[in-house]
């Protein structure tokens, strides 16, 4: 999805079963010689894979962008098989809302325990047509159902989305990837400090990665 001077301010302005198919593996969080600070937690990197991996890959995504959700449904099912669970690519999640209720879709995720993100996302991506684009559809309350599955009750949720701390904090790491990494679409991604631009399927994908 290409990113429109209306989508970036639209951004600034203000599944029936919650199914995973195993434990999703998360980049241990640096060690605490005090009790964790909920506030860092939230904003902690969201990641999978071996940190020592070969391979590292970043991600820029929109939890609105349909060929965001695309990859996420298709590609990404191979990626974890082949090369995340292997250890041969450690993935980074980078939040990059293009509207709103994306922002919104991302504040939620992140407010839920860390190892709980990466199943939230692709429970929202599964079911994206119901919560994002739904004419009929309270957007807030479809997120709400999810997260409900995931195991938040509705008074985190509300709190969530009250978190203009969080929403701005997002807002700002995705100023400094734009301008870091020139992202103008997603997905975007990141593979050992190159930049690669578009949805494409697992064999255009793996010819990225050489060296693995």
């Amino acid at each position: 999805m290409i990113l429109t001077r209306r989508s970036a301010l639209a951004a600034a302005s203000g599944v029936a079963a919650f199914a995973v198919g195993g434990p999703s593996r998360i980049a241990p969080a640096r060690a605490q010689t005090t009790a964790p600070d909920p506030e860092e937690g939230r904003k902690a990197e969201r990641s999978l894979g071996d940190p020592a991996a070969k391979v590292t890959v970043q991600e820029f995504f929109s939890l609105t962008c349909t060929h965001c959700a695309a990859f996420a449904r298709t590609t990404m099912v191979d990626i974890e098989k082949d090369l995340i669970e292997p250890g041969k690519v450690r993935f980074v999640f980078h939040d990059f809302p293009l509207d709103q209720v994306a922002l919104s879709a991302a504040v939620v995720a992140r407010s839920l325990p860390p190892a709980q993100y990466y199943p939230f996302v692709k429970a929202l991506f599964a079911t994206q047509d119901r919560w994002a684009f739904a004419r009929n559809a309270n957007s807030t309350e479809e997120i709400w159902k999810l997260a409900a599955l995931a195991g938040m009750n509705r008074a985190t949720f509300d709190k969530a989305l009250a978190d203009t701390n969080l929403r701005d904090w997002i807002l700002q790491q995705q100023q400094a990837d734009r301008d870091k990494w020139q992202i103008d679409s997603t997905p975007s991604f990141v593979i050992n400090g190159q930049k690669y631009a578009g949805e494409m399927n697992y064999e255009a994908f793996r010819k990225l990665l050489p060296q693995v």
